[in-house]
């Protein structure tokens, strides 16, 4: 899991001397260390920041909590005066807004930082250059675009949510070699091995949300939370349950306020009893009647800050995201195993789907997990939408 801002103290002394004294090698490092906060910073994005002074790293720090300081802060607290006439690598514009905190180009200034390195103006309406005009109007040199690509990828969910008023969507399934994701009779226990497990709890983590549909909510029970060790924040639990047919007594309840549940139901009654377990009911009213909209749940998840949604759920749910084009990114866990063709496949669409209208997913990694093999695949049209900004 993610180090507190606490353990920063040794970051200087024990990475110094293992950064490549270039300005590529510097950006690197900041990417590290931003990738630091992936399960802790939402609804913020991922933020790193190095001071160079010379050839001597002289501050670093990453942002790890809302609320909490911005990693420049954290780097020029670490760097104390040694930050005067330092150059500041970081991956996303500096802020010049207030939010829980001061804004972090009154810091840079006040610290007499001479220049600014930055991999990406930041897509957030509030800033969007506005950071880079107040730098360079107190003097400091400011560049941008260093490793633009890396940084986009890296805060793909706040880039998406900023841009698109919708959260970075990731469809994770678990199947046999022969696409099966359960037997015939609808077992499905453990496909993969306990390793793919334990990377689909990371996946959870460094999520906004954890999205399924009522179906598998009456199969399995789950929980649908985090059970990793030093968990510090659990996503929110969304189920999509057009008729309302969640039961009073289901697990994903939990007690702590963090399950919205999206319904076409009218049933006061039903609604009531959820709200008084602190449940969220979204009731849908401009879709078919018969299906909720996609495309609806996930503005109104947008509009909960949700950076990225984890889509964890039957073969109807997750074949109906695809059909509509809701998924940008596809993480498949392959087990060594063949169920045959009565076995459940991933996913199930609507209606047949011509060869000439299939899904294009670029191929983006494949490597073993224990004894598993994870596939990474991306929406080539959600690969184009991170697409740099003008500087």
């Amino acid at each position: 899991m993610s180090r507190s801002p606490k353990d920063n103290a040794q970051i200087v002394e024990n990475s110094a001397h293992g950064c490549q004294n270039s300005a590529h090698g510097y950006m690197q490092r900041v990417l590290e260390l931003a990738a630091q906060g992936n399960a802790t910073t939402d609804p913020n994005p991922r933020v790193g920041c190095v001071l160079v002074k010379g050839d001597e790293i002289v501050g670093e720090g990453f942002h790890y909590m809302a609320g909490e300081l911005h990693a420049e802060r954290e780097a020029l607290k670490q760097a104390g005066e040694a930050a005067r006439g330092a150059t500041a690598y970081i991956n996303l514009e500096p802020c010049c807004h207030q939010g829980r905190t001061p804004p972090c180009t009154d810091a840079l200034i006040d610290a007499g930082v001479i220049k600014v390195v930055a991999a990406m103006l930041d897509p957030n309406p509030r800033v969007q250059g506005g950071g880079f005009e107040l730098l360079k109007m107190a003097g400091i040199e400011v560049e941008s675009g260093l490793l633009e690509a890396d940084a986009l990828w890296l805060n793909r969910g706040f880039v998406r949510r900023m841009r698109s008023e919708r959260p970075w969507v990731v469809l994770k399934s678990a199947a046999t070699l022969d696409g099966r994701t359960a037997a015939f009779d609808g077992e499905s226990k453990w496909i993969t091995g306990e390793q793919s497990r334990h990377q689909v709890q990371i996946l959870r983590a460094e999520s906004s949300a954890i999205l399924t549909g009522i179906e598998t909510v009456l199969a399995d029970d789950p929980e649908m939370t985090v059970r990793l060790q030093g968990t510090v924040r659990q996503p929110l639990r969304v189920v999509l349950d057009s008729e309302l047919r969640l039961p009073i007594d289901a697990r994903i309840i939990g007690n702590d306020g963090q399950l919205v549940v999206f319904t076409l139901s009218k049933d006061l009654q039903k609604i009531a009893a959820l709200t008084e377990l602190s449940v969220e009911v979204i009731q849908q009213t401009n879709s078919d009647g018969q299906r909720l909209c996609i495309d609806d749940v996930l503005a109104e998840l947008s509009k909960w800050q949700c950076n990225q949604v984890m889509v964890e759920a039957g073969q109807t749910l997750s074949g109906a995201f695809l059909e509509s084009d809701a998924v940008d990114e596809l993480r498949v866990f392959y087990a060594g195993t063949i169920l045959g063709n009565q076995g459940k496949s991933m996913f199930q669409f609507n209606s047949p789907l011509p060869f000439s209208k299939k899904k294009n997913f670029q191929l983006v990694n494949a490597q073993m997990n224990g004894q598993d093999v994870v596939v990474s695949a991306v929406n080539e049209q959600s690969r184009l939408s991170l697409k740099p900004q003008n500087h």
